[in-house]
């Protein structure tokens, strides 16, 4: 697969900040951005609905090819549907990894996240970036946080939302993520050749943006000119 424009590959586990952070790199670069977890959540949400376990088989392939996503500026349809808030719950958290470690699944949103690539500059985040959707990307970050720090930051969210989990709820939903996410056989959570780690338990929303904002650019400014 060849970039046919600027991308950037942000991948990282469950919490460590990638789509906060992305989305506001992306915006103080000029850049777009591509919400990868969203698009899983909303196919997990609408199989869930329709009790169609997380499963490979002939009922799975016929649901995914009656489910459509849209990518919009500012979120996604699914079947023409606005169900951005729907997809944010706890029960989507439970239950997304599931779906998304299933081969089926991966390839149905495959093309779709690759397109986006072609449209113009584009910062990118999820489990997979760098890896396997984007593997020529101009650069790749692998973020990482620990396992409390990521917790905390979720279930700050939450409450935020009016959710009421306790802590020790949300880390072991937190740690049963990473265990799908990193066993999975399909394109497994891992840094990817060549990727820039950063961990962003020290750091602030501000810090974390400077920084992000600073390999990107200059990267950028290298293969542009």
């Amino acid at each position: 697969m060849t970039c046919v424009s600027f991308v950037a590959a942000i991948d990282g586990p469950a919490g460590a900040g990638k789509s906060t952070l992305a989305r506001k790199v992306a915006s103080l670069l000029g850049m777009r951005y591509l919400d990868t977890g969203a698009l899983y959540r909303a196919i997990a949400f609408s199989l869930y609905s329709r009790q169609v376990l997380p499963e490979e088989g002939p009922e799975m392939d016929a649901a995914i090819d009656d489910i459509s996503v849209e990518i919009l500026e500012d979120g996604l349809l699914l079947n023409g549907k606005d169900v951005g808030k729907e997809i944010r719950s706890p029960l989507v958290d439970s239950i997304v990894s599931s779906y998304a470690a299933l081969p089926s699944v991966r390839k149905h949103l495959l093309s779709v996240q690759r397109e986006q690539g072609k449209i113009g500059a584009l910062v990118a985040d999820g489990r997979d970036m760098g890896t396997v959707i984007f593997p020529d990307a101009n650069v790749k970050i692998f973020l990482t946080a620990s396992d409390e720090v990521r917790a905390k930051r979720r279930l700050l969210e939450l409450r935020e939302r009016g959710e009421d989990l306790s802590y020790e709820e949300v880390l072991q939903t937190i740690r049963e993520r990473d265990r799908v996410d990193s066993e999975r056989s399909a394109a497994p959570l891992r840094k990817a050749e060549g990727a820039i780690e950063m961990n962003t338990d020290a750091l602030s929303i501000e810090e974390a943006v400077a920084e992000l904002a600073s390999i990107i650019s200059e990267r950028k400014r290298s293969v542009t000119g």
